[in-house]
């Protein structure tokens, strides 16, 4: 079921999310819900916060964004109850938007390099290293979780530029190809 993605202004996107039981018929439910909208709203990630929920969970897809001989280099899975045990490399700076920020794009700057540790959808934990796109996408995703939005690592100049669109889409005055739930 596609579900509405909450807009810029929503409580729920600013509260840091809780741990989830794998064991709940819900929650599986939820994951699968998740995906059919992140891919119906055309995204590459999506967290539960950005579907109503406070919950620790965040999907990534970036094979879909991969050049066609690159594609094994992306990656298309679910992180459950995932925790950032460390950014490193150098801070690349990259043009980012987000599902529950529409028509907003800005540069922000993000380490190349993150180990995480989470459950996948089966509940079997992992530890693992990204680099690249993925640890980018990753760690935009896990800000979801921390109530962290990608507009907060803009530079002051951009966030005073996009302080209007920022207010019409809180007022629900905004439009794109998928639903949106506003405040």
């Amino acid at each position: 079921m596609i579900l509405p993605v909450y807009a810029y202004g929503q409580p729920v996107l600013r509260r840091k999310a809780v741990d989830v039981d794998l064991t709940d018929e819900a929650v599986k439910t939820l994951i699968t819900n998740m995906w059919e909208t992140m891919y119906h709203a055309k995204g590459i990630g999506l967290a539960a916060p950005q579907v109503g929920k406070s919950q620790r969970i965040f999907l990534v897809d970036t094979e879909q964004v991969m050049d066609e001989e690159e594609v094994d280099k992306g990656i298309k899975k679910a992180f459950i109850n995932a925790q950032i045990l460390e950014e490193s490399g150098e801070q690349w700076a990259y043009e980012e938007g987000c599902l529950s920020i529409p028509n907003v794009r800005g540069d922000v700057s993000r380490y190349e390099r993150v180990r995480i540790s989470y459950l996948d959808e089966e509940g079997v934990a992992h530890e693992e290293v990204y680099e690249g796109i993925n640890a980018r996408v990753i760690q935009h995703e896990y800000d979801h979780i921390e109530g962290r939005l990608f507009t907060e690592l803009l530079r002051p100049l951009k966030k005073k530029m996009i302080s209007r669109k920022l207010e019409q889409i809180k007022k629900g005055k905004t439009k794109c190809d998928y639903r949106l739930k506003f405040v």
